[in-house]
């Protein structure tokens, strides 16, 4: 707490002060350019990663990087909702992780029996841990981990696109889907592309697109 206090001191008497204007600037109203959901660990920092500033990314944290199915009424739903419809996002994304903690409970459950409220929520990854034991079960733990942590983005951002707004601004072709992974140790980040199939670093698609341009 004591580190808090001391940030909290220093944005009050320094860093706000000097931004005086951009912040009475962004109490007048937000315009996100993405819905950014990702996993509630620590070490990630959507901010960081992107280079973004307060206002730009709508941000959605939980264990896992998980958003329930919809019509369940969840608080994921209810900000992808409002993110969609009120706030007029184009671009969602779905970013998981190296090393995740949540993925790991789900790939050994028996490590959750003290944590009856982790198990429970790991069960909106059953599609996940399907997958996994039905096809990568016979691999080494940390390739199947990784897997792992790549197949969940994917099914999370199943859900995604089922949940009725998303659905709709999809029909109108008014959003975009994007599924990363972000490795904490290199700093890269991974995205998902349908045409080879797989998880490839995200700066060398753009690289290659542009040269095609």
């Amino acid at each position: 707490m004591e580190k808090l206090l001391h940030g909290l001191h220093k944005f009050q008497s320094e860093i706000h002060p000097g931004r005086k204007r951009f912040f009475e600037e962004l109490a007048k109203g937000q315009s996100p350019d993405a819905i950014f959901i990702t996993c509630s660990d620590s070490r990630v920092d959507p901010q960081l990663i992107t280079q973004t500033q307060p206002g730009q990314l709508f941000t959605i944290r939980n264990a896992g990087n998980i958003v329930p199915v919809a019509g369940l009424g969840s608080g994921e739903e209810a900000s992808i909702e409002y993110g969609i419809d009120v706030l007029k996002i184009r671009d969602i994304v779905v970013c998981g992780h190296s090393q995740c903690g949540a993925m790991k409970g789900l790939l050994n459950p028996e490590t959750l029996t003290e944590l009856p409220t982790v198990a429970s929520w790991l069960k909106h990854a059953e599609d996940t841990k399907r997958i996994l034991d039905t096809n990568y079960r016979d691999q080494d733990f940390e390739s199947v981990l990784n897997i792992t942590i790549q197949e969940n983005v994917l099914v999370q951002l199943e859900h995604v696109r089922e949940h009725s707004s998303v659905k709709e601004a999809l029909r109108k072709e008014k959003v975009n889907l994007h599924a990363w992974t972000y490795d904490i140790e290199s700093g890269i980040i991974y995205a998902y592309d349908p045409e080879a199939e797989e998880f490839t670093p995200l700066l060398e698609q753009q690289s290659s697109i542009l040269a095609k341009k």
